[in-house]
């Protein structure tokens, strides 16, 4: 019986193989990943953002957060007392960082406290909840989580 030795050549040429083939799965790989951006309009929604900052600083001056909460049929959001009377008018974005599809946008018009979206018309993940409203002429703004099981 004879053993096949390998040199030092032949080692580094394995070895050089070897990473090349590592390189090759690694970059086939990432090209079949398929990455969501958080937004088609991102260029848009940076230039805007100082409005956001702005209604953000108005949200804060209320006396209470919008309260953002899941039950078995719905997902209700409540506005501050502050409003009582008033009517609003924006838009609730929920996004979901785990697929694109899955988020929604509700558009409110002249809502006095409160929405209920059934559960429904979202699905059992994990959201992010982008409120952007109005009311006596100043826009407001408000981030929030929720998870829905």
């Amino acid at each position: 019986m004879s053993t096949m030795k390998f040199g030092w050549g032949s080692r580094i040429a394995l070895l050089y193989g070897g990473f090349v083939v590592l390189i090759a799965v690694l970059v086939t790989g990432s090209m079949r990943q398929d990455f969501d951006l958080v937004a088609d309009d991102y260029y848009q929604q940076e230039i805007a953002y100082q409005n956001v900052l702005d209604a953000g600083k108005n949200q804060s001056a209320l006396s209470a957060p919008v309260r953002v909460y899941a039950n078995e049929t719905a997902v209700v959001i409540e506005f501050p007392a502050d409003f009582t009377g008033q009517l609003i008018n924006g838009d609730v974005h929920f996004y979901s960082p785990v697929e694109a599809s899955w988020d929604k946008e509700i558009k409110l018009g002249n809502v006095l406290n409160s929405i209920t979206i059934p559960r429904s018309e979202l699905k059992n993940t994990h959201y992010k909840v982008k409120i952007n409203w109005a009311a006596r002429e100043k826009k407001y703004y408000q981030e929030s989580e929720i998870t829905l099981q």
